[in-house]
């Protein structure tokens, strides 16, 4: 890796992983619902009325409601997703989120690269994939 001008720069140590994601959402009380009592993370903080900072031991999801001032439409995410610990617990996510009447997208798949996942949605219509991902999980 280069800079300009031909000086060589080291590149720090490896990064640790996506462990964080904040949303604007519009129904802020909704998503908090989801992501606690369906996906089951906790409440770490929550700092006024329309932040809320939630974890799940090893991510962190920052949910903050969206006002006209805040939310502009334009920025866009694909997806975020969670990593799970094996192919079966990718497939008991989809039955159990399935039976909490939570959209999915689609039933549950293995990659060439041996990951399994499927996509489901949070009250706000964030995507939302559940994986099995050889690489990184149990990590």
């Amino acid at each position: 890796m280069t800079q300009s001008g031909g000086n060589k720069l080291r590149r720090p140590e490896g990064l640790q992983g996506m462990r964080h994601v904040a949303l604007y959402v519009t129904d802020l009380e909704a998503c908090e619902q989801f992501y606690v009592s369906v996906l089951g993370m906790i409440v770490e903080w929550r700092p006024d009325p329309d932040n809320v900072y939630l974890c799940s031991g090893s991510d962190n999801v920052a949910l903050h409601r969206a006002t006209g001032a805040d939310f502009s439409g334009k920025q866009r995410l694909d997806h975020i997703g969670f990593i799970m610990a094996s192919p079966e617990a990718v497939d008991a996510w989809h039955t159990y989120l399935a039976q909490q009447n939570v959209r999915i997208l689609n039933k549950p798949k293995t990659h060439r690269d041996g990951a399994r996942s499927f996509y489901c949605f949070d009250p706000e219509g964030v995507q939302i994939q559940i994986i099995y991902h050889p690489p990184i999980a149990n990590k």
